[in-house]
């Protein structure tokens, strides 16, 4: 399933990127080659929603993944006895699961190496099916356990699943903030749905009581009528599993009714967009994020200053995008081949020093090891630290 081109390229070649079904063009100090010398270029896959409410999770993913695979294009590599390019073909699958399965067919149909993404659980699962078919590794942002328990050996993900971020969040709810009583609401996604369920069972096992469970979808803007059937119970929190576009009004007509409880809610939800959407009405929610924060990641700091230089802000899950890319490029490296056959047990045991953390590795089903939680809430319109859990 995998197909490679092979052509001349001088110096003064530019590298070409696919981006959105358009191609950019790269720095030619990126594309440079010895003169003559014979260049085998070998295509990466990304897919994230790259158009709608949810696009600036998808373009910050992508980012990453293009910084990554600058950097390595920077370094000339060599693989097989060839020199190699990488370069990226990226498809926008508008968090659609229809569109997400048709996505990977059309990467897969590319002749793609290897694929970073997708970005949604519900996109990733349907995807991951295809590639496990065509023998292409996936590294994906999905976190719905479901994601990692098909038992397809090519299936990775770059975040905790959200077993252990629910668990995490629930139990934090109930033994840190106080929450004895609590709603949740979920937006009937993969993720949200699966969130949410997480946070339940955790929450539960800690001595809480869940007094409402209410439902909406991720297209939704109007929660009055969830919210005023919530209010009747008297939550102590109202935990939302969703993205961000969605939690920030809730966050402005949950006090907007009378409500006191605080909203708290997953990595979707801790972003600059959620603020900017709530505004006062931000102050007091509480999310969690997988990962430790930028500060104390081992390559953070520098890694954000480069960002910076380029693309100005950065979106949370920029660095995954990043690392996720280079330790497939690694693997291939130590496989000394791009054939996925050759380099997909190598990923699988690997265990790689990135921006992140300075072991990332998976386990036998794919999913993250040692993936930290960190706990955060808004305080004077910044999200601010409150607890890390776990990390390396």
């Amino acid at each position: 399933m995998k197909k490679t081109h092979v052509f001349a390229l001088t110096a003064a070649a530019a590298l070409v990127l696919a981006a959105c079904g358009k191609k950019e063009d790269a720095p030619a100090a990126e594309a440079a080659a010895p003169a003559g010398a014979e260049l085998q270029v070998v295509k990466l896959g990304f897919a994230a929603p790259l158009t709608g409410p949810q696009a600036h999770y998808g373009k910050g993913y992508q980012n990453g993944v293009l910084m990554a695979i600058e950097d390595e294009n920077a370094l000339n590599p060599e693989i097989g006895g060839k020199k190699v390019k990488f370069e990226l073909l990226a498809e926008d699958d508008q968090a659609d699961p229809k569109a997400g399965a048709q996505v990977a067919q059309k990467l897969v149909d590319s002749g793609v190496a290897g694929v970073i993404g997708h970005f949604n659980s519900g996109t990733s699962i349907p995807a991951s099916k295809v590639y496990s078919d065509a023998g292409i590794p996936q590294i994906a942002m999905a976190t719905a356990p479901a994601y990692t328990q098909q038992g397809f050996k090519t299936t990775f993900r770059s975040l905790t699943n959200d077993t252990q971020q629910g668990g995490v969040v629930g139990k934090y709810a109930v033994e840190k903030l106080g929450a004895k009583k609590i709603a949740i609401i979920d937006d009937r996604t993969a993720y949200g749905q699966g969130l949410a369920d997480e946070f339940e069972k955790a929450a539960k096992a800690a001595g809480g009581e869940i007094v409402k469970r209410e439902f909406t979808n991720d297209k939704a803007t109007d929660f009055a009528s969830i919210l005023t059937a919530i209010k009747g119970s008297n939550p102590d929190i109202i935990f939302y599993g969703g993205a961000d576009a969605q939690s920030g009004p809730m966050a402005i007509q949950l006090k907007r009714l009378g409500l006191k409880a605080p909203l708290v809610s997953g990595e979707m939800t801790r972003t600059d967009n959620f603020v900017q959407l709530a505004g006062k009405d931000a102050e007091g929610s509480i999310a969690s994020l997988a990962g430790v924060p930028m500060e104390q990641m081992p390559g953070g700091k520098d890694f954000e200053t480069r960002y910076k230089a380029k693309y100005q802000e950065m979106e949370i899950y920029t660095p995954y995008g990043y690392d996720s890319t280079r330790q497939l490029i690694n693997a291939m490296k130590k496989a000394n081949s791009v054939d996925p056959k050759v380099y997909l047990p190598v990923l699988a045991k690997e265990s790689y020093a990135g921006v992140t953390s300075s072991a990332i590795a998976f386990d036998e089903k794919g999913d993250l090891k040692d993936g930290g939680i960190t706990i955060y809430k808004v305080v004077d319109g910044k999200w601010t630290v409150l607890e890390t859990v776990g990390g390396k």
